[in-house]
């Protein structure tokens, strides 16, 4: 499964990072491509190209506050939840995310 996102917390430091952090492990775990953007104090990072977003299966926001860009996901499937689920739960985060795709 090919999946990206947005991970952006209140604060925009430490939540971004681990979110982002744990997502990925825990989908490359799973065998699937991950790329996701952080939307921090210091701006967007790791950003999602158009590409990318246009070959994903589905889109995951970790986020706890309005992100940039959100409508470049208009015709996504799209999943979000609180950056505090990727980071406590990010295997089963991922397991939910396969049940969507199907």
């Amino acid at each position: 499964m090919n999946i990206v996102g947005v991970s952006a917390c209140t604060v925009g430091i430490a939540h971004t990072y681990i979110a982002q952090e744990k997502i990925e492990a825990a989908a490359q775990k799973a065998g699937d491509q991950v790329k996701i953007e952080t939307q921090g104090t210091i701006g967007i990072e790791n950003a999602l190209t158009e590409d990318e977003i246009a070959k994903a299966d589905i889109v995951l926001l970790a986020v706890d506050v309005k992100i940039a860009g959100e409508e470049r996901f208009a015709n996504k499937k799209v999943v979000k939840v609180p950056t505090q689920v990727a980071i406590k739960s990010p295997n089963k985060l991922i397991a939910k995310l396969h049940e969507l795709v199907g």
